[in-house]
């Protein structure tokens, strides 16, 4: 099992930046995959980027590409979300994900709103 613990959401506007962490209680190279992931209000949970600890291979969502940068640090066990460039539709609460062997582990969310 893995607890995770994301923090850095908040309140920004059009074209700011923010950045997401995601703190693991286990060593991350354990991990199959890491990803962050969001969910608006009446909208499904989507994937908005992954990573695989052990090689840094990375996916993005099209939606976000050339304005979000996912990375991890393994001696922090943390991942992290760079946000630049939001705009209003990114807007959403953003979870931390974590895939150990086909089992999926969420963080409880944090709040990203982006004002117009």
């Amino acid at each position: 099992q893995v607890q995770l613990e994301e923090s850095g959401g908040g309140l920004v506007q059009a074209g700011g930046s923010l950045r997401l962490s995601c703190a693991a209680s286990r060593n991350i190279l354990s991990m199959s995959t890491m990803g962050w992931y969001r969910q608006a209000p009446g909208r499904q949970r989507e994937l908005v980027a992954s990573i695989i600890p052990s090689s840094g291979s990375r996916v993005f969502a099209d939606s976000v590409k050339g304005r979000f940068t996912i990375s991890r640090d393994t001696s922090k066990n943390a991942m992290y979300l760079q946000m630049n460039s939001l705009r209003p539709e990114d807007t959403a609460v953003y979870y931390c994900n974590a895939n150990i062997y086909g089992q999926d582990y969420w963080g409880q969310g944090t709040q990203v709103t982006v004002s117009s």
